[in-house]
């Protein structure tokens, strides 16, 4: 018998930090619900802070944690490595393709990976088993301003800024 591993959208942080809904919190999450795609914690206490929500950076991050450790958001790195987060809708994770170049993101049906991983846990005798998938790529426009690009000649070299040393004709 194979058990859903993933963890329930509803579900509380670990009890060493208990989700409290204050109201740096809550605009937090409003803000993140606001988000269309992915994003990272400085562009959205950037967003705060632009809606005149005063609230610090660390907060947000730990915020962020909390959401991600209650399975309130998904998570994918960037190329820099960074952190960029997004609402977990209500029927649970899903797993994304996003573009390395623009940050546009696209669900996946993944339900093979699902199959997969509850069979390894199966197998290996694990419970409460979570995974991550990150699949990244470059998306349709980006490689066509990629190809547009690559195809124009290159811009001419700047004119020379002349020689200090080299004496002037007027002289």
């Amino acid at each position: 018998m194979t058990r859903d591993l993933r963890p329930h959208p509803d579900a509380q942080p670990a009890a060493s930090a208990p989700w409290r809904p204050t109201r740096q919190r809550t605009a937090v999450l409003n803000a993140l619900h606001g988000r269309t795609g992915f994003t990272s914690a400085q562009e959205l206490h950037e967003a705060l802070e632009a809606d005149g929500v005063t609230i610090g950076l660390t907060t947000v991050y730990r915020t962020l944690h909390a959401l991600d450790r209650s399975g309130r958001v998904d998570v994918v790195r960037d190329r820099t490595g960074e952190r960029l987060y997004r609402h977990r809708p209500t029927d649970g994770h899903r797993h994304y393709i996003v573009c390395r170049d623009c940050g546009l993101s696209a669900a996946v049906e993944a339900e093979a990976v699902e199959r997969w991983a509850d069979e390894v846990a199966e197998t290996m005798g694990f419970a409460e088993v979570e995974h991550t998938v990150e699949l990244s790529g470059v998306c349709g426009p980006c490689r066509t301003e990629h190809r547009r690009t690559a195809a124009e000649p290159p811009p001419p070299p700047p004119p020379p800024r002349g020689d200090r040393g080299a004496r002037r004709a007027d002289s």
